[in-house]
């Protein structure tokens, strides 16, 4: 697929005066002539200096958090120096806008760079609409570019493509006067194939110009997109290996003389420390990061000078060796748009490439202490007035707070149950329910949030616990393979990061964490309703369509039987809600005692 070097039509910046490209020339042959160690203008500055540091500011899984986000997520870590940390309100829009405009003031060269996951698990302002609000903010955040992350894929590829090129969408039609026009930055797709056409589905790669100065970028997601997104947003794609795509594409931009480039990967790592400050540094290069980017990086082309990663919502500034052993500068702005990242890469005129050792990086923290942007606070305004009416509206209420933390959470285990009576609805036989713990995204608070009243659940609520638009799907197990899905929380592609399913409130076993692997699921404790699992009886199982799908490392869960494909489980949950809480008698929070843990 042939990618741009051009901006977008929409965009009004320094790099369309085209007409001074043949001056530029000239500049750029007088400057290759000048001695090794010129670093500034010569003849009265008629002509560029051999350096120009080029300012690349960067963020990543913002996941449509317009508003500042609530609680821990709206927070970060400050390591102090005396060894001691402190946590900062951090996030929102009308700060990042803030914050990223303060940072480019003097800088002629910067470019705008993102990391993935910009949409999807959104909050209700944005969610609800399908993220289209958070594509107008990010074209007001003078965002130039993005890699696609997993979440971009909740809702398809088609509507990624909508995202992308603009027009309403085509159930819910335009939510304003105006036509969504799409976004002014392109997104990036290096690795996501077409399984027809086998070409990338968006642009693989993007060349951002300013007069003599180019840098190209090449976008990724990760290659276990597939895993982690239902069945049916990647339904016709193929995702390739993360570095042979990043590679191919370094080799297409230098045949274009492109020779300096980012990687924008929506992978990443886990640093030692959760302070976003952290010197991920200390010792050996690299040596306070680990997870899958610590590989990927290592194994990148040098060509590549550095690398803006995201997916694991954590914050670091590391150097990780290329494959000739030279540190390379790697990073990530935590999540939720807490943190913004900025590098200096220093260009040299005379190669094209950047300087690598005079690259630096640091994280920097959105705080809410500077004044908020006016056009996206308004821009917040107009989407909250549209959702106000469903959001505000009451769903259910509870006694206590309802929390999502735990290896088994009270509110995980409230949407299974929740899941288990539309599931008997849909059909009587339905005997337990099981939901994945990455799709509980909050928890209730008791505390109101605005005019509701404590203990009143309002569907906007609702809809940041569950914010995926899945459906509630029933199937047929044997009582083997059920035994199976469970084995598979603590195996396989789940040992070493297990993934505990929510069960409903009939279904209880002992989790043993003094085993490994598989056998940490106590096989014969198992039971349901009281009675041990029989493995060669069936039963009727409800999940949502994303672990239906084989999502989450569950593949015996893709392989039911007798499929039933209900409602969306969103309006599950607030069914259960509605039908078993009220103002006198709210709903108490399970006591998260389904399974039993041995440590």
């Amino acid at each position: 697929m042939p990618a741009t070097t051009q901006p977008y039509p929409r965009r009004r910046r320094a790099y369309r005066l085209l007409a001074a490209a043949a001056a530029l020339a000239t500049a750029g042959a007088l400057a290759a002539a000048l001695p090794a160690d010129a670093h500034e203008s010569k003849g009265g500055g008629h002509l560029p200096s051999r350096y120009q540091d080029v300012q690349l500011l960067s963020f990543n899984d913002l996941h449509g958090n317009l508003e500042p986000p609530s609680g821990s997520s709206g927070r970060v870590t400050e390591l102090q120096a005396d060894g001691t940390t402190k946590t900062i309100d951090a996030g929102g829009v009308e700060y990042l806008a803030t914050h990223l405009r303060e940072a480019r003031k003097g800088k002629a060269y910067s470019i705008t760079a993102a990391g993935g996951d910009m949409v999807g698990a959104s909050p209700l302002i944005s969610g609800l609409f399908h993220d289209e609000p958070t594509i107008e903010a990010l074209n007001k955040l003078d965002l130039d570019v993005t890699s696609v992350g997993n979440h971009e894929f909740d809702e398809g590829a088609r509507e990624l493509a909508r995202l992308q090129n603009g027009g309403c969408h085509p159930t819910d039609g335009c939510y304003t006067d105006e036509e969504f026009e799409g976004a002014d930055f392109p997104y990036l797709a290096a690795n996501v194939l077409d399984e027809k056409t086998n070409r990338p589905i968006l642009k693989p790669y993007w060349v951002w110009k300013k007069k003599d100065v180019k840098v190209g970028f090449i976008g990724v997601t990760l290659e276990d997109t597939p895993g982690v997104v239902s069945a049916e947003g990647v339904k016709g794609l193929k995702f390739k290996d993360e570095v042979e795509t990043i590679n191919k594409y370094a080799r297409v931009l230098q045949a274009q003389g492109v020779k300096s480039i980012v990687a924008l990967i929506h992978e990443g790592g886990l640093p030692a420390s959760g302070s976003y400050n952290y010197d991920c540094d200390s010792g050996s290069a690299g040596s306070g990061i680990s997870g899958p980017i610590v590989d990927i990086a290592k194994n990148i082309s040098p060509s590549v000078d550095a690398l803006v990663t995201g997916h694991t919502h954590a914050a670091y500034v590391c150097t990780i060796p290329d494959p000739a052993g030279k540190p390379r500068m790697v990073t990530s702005a935590a999540s939720f748009g807490r943190l913004y990242t900025d590098t200096t890469l220093t260009y040299d005129r005379w190669t094209g490439d950047i300087a690598r050792t005079s690259v630096k990086s640091a994280n920097h923290v959105v705080t809410r202490t500077v004044a908020k942007a006016p056009d996206l606070t308004e821009l917040i305004a107009k989407w909250n007035t549209l959702a106000a009416p469903i959001g505000n509206r009451a769903i259910g209420h509870i006694s206590a707070d309802v929390s999502n933390t735990g290896t088994e959470s009270p509110m995980g285990d409230l949407i299974a149950d929740a899941q288990l009576a539309y599931g008997r609805e849909l059909d009587a036989e339905t005997d337990l329910a099981l939901m994945n713990p990455g799709g509980v995204r909050a928890g209730l608070t008791y505390a109101a949030k605005g005019s509701e009243g404590d203990g009143v659940v309002t569907y906007a609520e609702g809809f940041t616990v569950q914010p995926f638009s899945n459906t509630v799907n029933l199937q047929d197990f044997t009582g083997a393979q059920l035994i199976q899905v469970l084995r598979e929380q603590v195996s396989g592609t789940n040992a070493a990061s297990p993934k505990i399913l929510q069960p409903s409130a009939n279904l209880s076993y002992t989790l043993d964490l003094t085993k490994s692997g598989a056998d940490r699921v106590v096989t014969d404790s198992i039971k349901l309703n009281g009675t041990a699992i029989d493995p060669a009886a069936t039963y009727r199982v409800a999940t949502n369509s994303f672990l239906a799908g084989g999502g989450d490392g569950f593949t015996t869960l893709g392989q039911g039987t007798n499929d039933l494909v209900g409602g969306d489980d969103l309006a599950a949950l607030v069914e259960y809600l509605t039908a078993n809480s009220s103002a006198s008698a709210p709903i108490a929070p399970p006591v998260a005692n389904r399974i039993t843990i041995v440590q």
